[in-house]
């Protein structure tokens, strides 16, 4: 046998070795054959790197060093879902499926919801190419070269009938006993403890040295597959695929006929949570047709088909120390309860969301109060009530500050608005920071080098005011700064300047005006096309451009009257900053208000690729085909329900090169 012949028996050899021993649990051989099998393997691609495959085993062991997480677009948004935390919501939740699906039978899958650091996994041809975080839903980072050390994470898929693109969705996650050795060994080193598996989890993939991330030995449990061109009838179906393709799955998943046994399977699984060697925080139940799933739908934040129960979150008593109250860059005022260290679920709880001043009102808050925290939805410790009794006798009600605790401005509260603000925009310094932070953000203007402490530094220097005063700043006046050596002042220059090429979407977020998060920016950059376009629509046009409404449309039309954000951007357009949709070809918006949806492989550009042109002509892509979608976008092995489901509801069924011409073959 040659050494390429010898490289591949091993590999594959190894990899059922692997799947045996971490998949199914049941090891075919020792520990110590095993590490001779990938010891030898490991000479071979050293004396002959030309033959290492792409699934080598011996990627599992890490090395490799990333520096920076680069950022990738899902091909589907990874929702969240709805929470539930009673039988009322289930009954509920189980009333509008019937509604929605017009009476049709049908049936629940129930698994649990584990509490872990959700991922992506993309193969090409069987073979793992991308791994990819949840992020904020709509981009992740990729982390591919760490999540191939997580040994339930097939780098090939086994068996048979997967088709060129796959993508596998499910939690990333270390066992109570990992964490609990793992805890023992850095007490033993004099290192301090880590504070539960979840975030153990989390920091671990966020490691820049992947053999960092192989020493934690990670577990990935699958639970939701995306594969155009074999479509099931049924999720259960799907994950009988993803066994038979070589992934781990909890086992405990179940097909119910209807709620009842959803709710027996959620009384069982309340006690016997405690005795898994992994965390779960509930059980999403989802309708288990797939079909069905399509035709209820979506909400703007979540499938209208799936909720997700939560059991009761734990809770501590502690007592309140202080409430601070701080003021954000839009001048909202949020209190935070200050509070005596406690252990919650694993983390040491010192601080609280109170939200606003309705809700001191109807906690009753007095300082010095003993009072209830638990975590909403298992990650922000909250108050949920006060211990009345325990109340010192010299109490004093906590109450919501007149004037800003920052620079002394009276409050101002709008009709119908929860939250007080501080009017004083341009002379309160948390929000002047504020801005500015968010200006130079990852999903703003991606600003290298300018954090928060830097941003604070500037500003007390008094070089920088609002964000366009960045663009004049000069190497000279950075140079000599703390923090500034010749490099990081060169390079601060240099990133500033590379910002003038980010996008009109992007910079329309930066702009910080209040309630335009990042979704609705790109709406509005492809409705007006540019900054001039959208400071003059008046609030009929704005109110009517979708995902805006009254509020925002009002708060856009307040952005653009005041002389002070003219002026600034005027000065962004001097700088030469992008204040207009970029033409590609044809015109930009020529999709404009068009809705697609992408399915199968294309030749000419990467699925994502694809996704990336149909938004930037101004065109909307959705998960799911619907009624109102516009167009069916097919490339090779395109998902059969897909087409089947275009042709039922007369959906333009677009090939490759339809596309193409459509927009006068932009590249």
């Amino acid at each position: 046998m040659n050494p390429q012949q010898r490289i591949e028996a091993l590999t594959r050899e190894l990899q059922q070795h692997n799947h045996s021993y971490y998949v199914l649990a049941q090891p075919t051989i020792s520990d110590y054959e095993f590490d001779q099998l990938l010891k030898e393997l490991e000479r071979l691609e050293a004396q002959y790197p030309e033959f290492r495959l792409p699934d080598s085993p011996t990627l599992r062991v890490g090395g490799a060093v990333t520096r920076e997480f680069p950022s990738f677009r899902h091909l589907r948004p990874m929702m969240s879902l709805g929470n539930s935390y009673s039988t009322g919501d289930l009954q509920e939740f189980d009333r509008q499926i019937r509604e929605l699906n017009g009476g049709k039978p049908f049936s629940y899958l129930a698994e649990h919801k584990f509490d872990g650091v959700s991922l992506s996994l993309h193969y090409e041809n069987g073979v793992l190419v991308r791994a990819v975080t949840r992020g904020d839903g709509v981009e992740g980072d990729e982390i591919t070269a760490n999540a191939r050390t997580i040994r339930s994470v097939p780098l090939r898929l086994l068996g048979q009938g997967w088709p060129a693109y796959v993508e596998v969705r499910g939690e990333a996650m270390m066992f109570r006993s990992t964490f609990g050795q793992l805890n023992a060994a850095r007490t033993e080193a004099g290192l301090p403890a880590l504070m539960n598996p979840r975030n153990t989890t989390a920091g671990t993939l966020k490691q820049q040295d992947s053999a960092m991330v192989a020493q934690r030995n990670l577990v990935f449990f699958a639970y939701t597959l995306f594969a155009d061109g074999t479509e099931a009838a049924a999720d259960a179906d799907n994950l009988d695929r993803l066994a038979a393709w070589g992934f781990r799955l909890s086992g405990a998943h179940r097909v119910c006929p209807d709620l009842d046994a959803v709710l027996a399977y959620l009384d069982e699984w309340e006690s016997k949570r405690k005795t898994l060697d992994y965390e779960i925080d509930g059980v999403v139940i989802k309708v288990n047709e797939l079909d069905q799933r399509e035709e209820i739908g979506y909400t703007a934040k979540a499938p209208r088909w799936a909720i997700a129960y939560k059991y009761k979150s734990e809770e501590a008593v502690t007592q309140l120390s202080s409430v601070s109250f701080q003021v954000g860059r839009t001048g909202k005022v949020t209190p935070v309860a200050n509070l005596e260290p406690v252990l919650l679920a694993g983390t040491l709880v010192r601080r609280a969301s109170i939200h606003n001043a309705d809700e001191i009102q109807r906690l009753g808050l007095h300082h010095s109060d003993w009072v209830a925290v638990e975590k909403g939805g298992e990650i922000i410790p909250k108050i949920t009530r006060v211990l009345e009794a325990r109340r010192p006798a010299d109490a004093v009600p906590v109450l919501f500050p007149a004037h800003c605790p920052d620079c002394g401005t009276e409050l101002v509260r709008e009709d119908g608005d929860a939250n007080h603000y501080c009017p004083n925009e341009a002379g309160c310094p948390p929000q002047v920071e504020g801005r500015i932070i968010h200006f130079a953000s990852r999903k703003a203007l991606d600003i290298e080098g300018l954090g928060s402490e830097i941003v604070k530094q500037l500003v007390a220097a008094g070089l920088v005011r609002e964000y366009s005063d960045l663009y004049s700043l000069t190497y000279e006046q950075l140079v000599g700064l703390d923090r500034f050596a010749d490099l990081s002042a060169r390079n601060l220059i240099e990133a500033l300047e590379a910002s003038k090429q980010v996008p009109f979407a992007r910079v329309l977020f930066g702009l910080g005006i209040r309630y335009v998060g990042e979704t609705v920016a790109k709406k509005l950059a492809r409705q007006f096309g540019s900054i001039g376009a959208l400071a003059a629509a008046d609030f009929e046009t704005l109110r009517n451009t979708p995902d805006v409404g009254d509020r925002i449309a009002a708060s856009i039309r307040a952005f653009f009257e005041q002389p002070e954000h003219l002026e600034r951007i005027a000065r962004l357009q001097r700088a030469g900053l992008q204040l207009e949709a970029a033409q590609k070809g044809a015109q930009a918006g020529m999709l404009a208000g068009k809705s697609f949806v992408i399915s199968g492989v294309f030749s000419s550009r990467s699925r994502e690729e694809m996704q990336a042109l149909v938004e930037s002509l101004g065109g909307e892509v959705k998960s799911s085909l619907s009624s109102k979608t516009h167009y069916l976008l097919a490339g090779d092995q395109a998902g059969p329900s897909k087409l089947s489901k275009a042709a039922q509801h007369q959906i333009p069924i677009l090939s490759e090169q339809d596309f193409l011409t459509m927009i006068h073959g932009v590249d």
